[in-house]
């Protein structure tokens, strides 16, 4: 699946709302710069401020994965979507109008003790309701249930967003934990689906070399079903045996995966291994899974392995490539300055 360049004769002519992507992914850049300086500013300075009562990190936590990497994959999906289905996904004021949804989410959080938990949890979580209603429509209206995958992963993520304000409420005794680390591997597995749809493609047409990748087809599957596991292993008994051996599965399946996509070609451009290298730090962070129960070392490794390493550098890369194939220039020779 190639992304491809937007029809200019459809576009209407304030660019920024022609497609998902250009708002959402600036939306979500700027964002990333802002929170975590003020997460700089209150990890290593000692800010005193707490939005609505939440503990800083997880005020840190909720919003790189409810704000910043769900902003990208709107941006992503509302791209996407109109390439898979041939139909026109949000764009104009529909879309503007859904992009200020999730602007006021991430402000009604900054906002503290001002607004109530209860009205941004709202915002928040219908924010995930509609994107996944605008996701939809293009996919049921050609009957392309092959995408009932990827809707079913955003429904999830509204649940885990769910409960982790149920969390918060007092509602869900262990909903705040339970929410994140839902959030966070909901998000790995979108990335797995999309990473296993793409990145081969964009290998084979991006390097100057005709090359044949090695897919298999019970590695799609079985890595699908173990990371199932380890998710609700995870959930139910973080850190535990099973998590461990679980764990280690899925390092070996996906370390398997990226001996198949590798080819010398990678590392002549930019655009394909930074791709590359995220999906690997997804794939060490299985390895320091393994590593916090048999050696003791900090669970936070992992995770920020997961959530920095991997969907941060995976992120990047694919606003950096889908921009530059929607707005004209040549994703193969992209522009230096």
């Amino acid at each position: 699946m190639m992304l491809n360049i937007e029809n200019r004769q459809t576009a209407s002519q304030f660019a920024f709302l022609n497609l998902g992507f250009r708002p959402f992914f600036a939306g979500a850049a700027l964002f990333a710069v802002i929170s975590m300086l003020i997460w700089m500013g209150i990890y290593l300075l000692g800010w005193q401020w707490t939005p609505d009562g939440l503990a800083p990190a997880i005020w840190h936590a909720h919003e790189m994965i409810y704000g910043y990497a769900l902003a990208v994959i709107a941006g992503f999906l509302l791209t996407a979507v109109r390439n898979w289905t041939g139909v026109q996904t949000l764009n104009g004021t529909p879309l503007l109008l859904l992009f200020l949804i999730w602007i006021a989410g991430r402000v009604l959080v900054l906002a503290g003790n001002n607004v109530t938990l209860l009205l941004t949890a709202f915002t928040d979580s219908l924010f995930i309701v509609l994107l996944i209603i605008a996701v939809s429509i293009p996919v049921v209206k050609v009957r392309q249930w092959k995408q009932i995958g990827v809707l079913s992963k955003l429904v999830l993520i509204l649940v885990a967003n769910l409960a982790f304000y149920a969390g918060l409420l007092d509602i869900f005794p262990d909903g705040v934990r339970a929410g994140l680390y839902s959030g966070l591997y909901l998000i790995i597995a979108l990335v797995f689906v999309m990473g296993r749809r793409v990145m081969p493609s964009f290998i084979q047409n991006g390097i100057d070399y005709p090359v044949q990748l090695k897919n298999w087809r019970w590695l799609d599957s079985s890595s699908l079903l173990v990371f199932l596991a380890f998710w609700i292993a995870d959930i139910l008994d973080p850190d535990s045996l099973p998590v461990a051996v679980l764990s280690a599965i899925l390092f070996i399946l996906h370390a398997t995966r990226m001996v198949g996509w590798h080819t010398p070609g990678i590392w002549k451009r930019p655009l394909l291994w930074v791709l590359y290298i995220g999906y690997g730090y997804l794939v060490f962070g299985f390895a320091l899974k393994v590593a916090v129960y048999t050696f003791g070392i900090s669970p936070f490794l992992p995770l920020h392995a997961f959530a920095l390493g991997g969907i941060g550098m995976i992120t990047l890369g694919m606003m950096a490539r889908v921009t530059l194939g929607h707005t004209g220039r040549n994703v193969f020779a992209p522009p230096i300055s």
